[in-house]
């Protein structure tokens, strides 16, 4: 398995049906047996379904709550969008059915926001990054690990009426929930004080990463 070198781009794909969900570019900051840490900044190029852009430029629910059954009957178009107004360093291990993301407003100091943990497929790597899927639930964390909270438990269960989260799915996602909870408690993980998340600021002499010409069919031929 390739790793990547800090510094190196390395894209997120999520892939649903073998064909791209979404697409989102980061500079590797390391690579190692524990897992791959990837981050952006803002101008980061990203490739997303329209009903998702037409939502954050609008903030209409509707287009929001089109994408679900846009994703389950294949429908869905992509179009361009630059990442903004955060700083993103996302905690990607192996065989694990979420990653743990941090978030960082870059008006205010580079403060840590919160923490994100995303239930996703197990990423699978591939010559450009890595390739998963989000499964649409989310448990959002205080920035002192203090307190947390279930997100989209109502897209997640809709997404499941629809089949877009099998029952197989499922059940690794409840299972992954307990082990995400107990990471956030133990303070394992990039949740040790130890990891310094909190000093972590993207290389700004670094231009924003950008999605390669083919990132919309290399390596598919492998993907769930």
């Amino acid at each position: 398995m390739r790793r990547f070198r800090p510094g190196e781009t390395a894209v997120r794909r999520d892939v649903f049906r073998r064909k791209v969900w979404s697409a989102h570019a980061f500079h590797v900051v390391e690579d190692s047996a524990e897992a791959l840490v990837v981050g952006c900044r803002p101008g980061a190029d990203v490739l997303a379904p329209t009903t998702w852009i037409e939502w954050l430029l609008t903030g209409d629910e509707e287009a929001r709550i089109r994408a679900l059954p846009g994703l389950a009957d294949g429908s869905w178009r992509l179009g361009r969008w630059s990442w903004r107004d955060t700083a993103h360093l996302q905690w990607v291990p192996p065989d694990t059915w979420f990653s743990v993301n941090a978030f960082y407003d870059v008006s205010d100091g580079h403060r840590l926001t919160h923490w994100y943990v995303n239930f996703q497929r197990p990423v699978r790597r591939t010559a450009l990054g890595f390739d998963t899927f989000d499964l649409l639930l989310d448990l959002v964390v205080a920035p002192d690990l203090s307190r947390w909270g279930w997100k989209d438990a109502h897209e997640y269960a809709h997404g499941r009426r629809l089949g877009v989260v099998s029952e197989a799915e499922h059940r690794a996602v409840e299972k992954a929930r307990a082990q995400a909870v107990g990471m956030i408690e133990e303070r394992r993980g990039p949740f040790t004080p130890e990891a310094n998340w909190r000093t972590w600021r993207p290389n700004p002499g670094r231009p924003a990463p950008s999605l390669p010409a083919d990132v919309l069919t290399s390596g598919l031929d492998g993907a769930l």
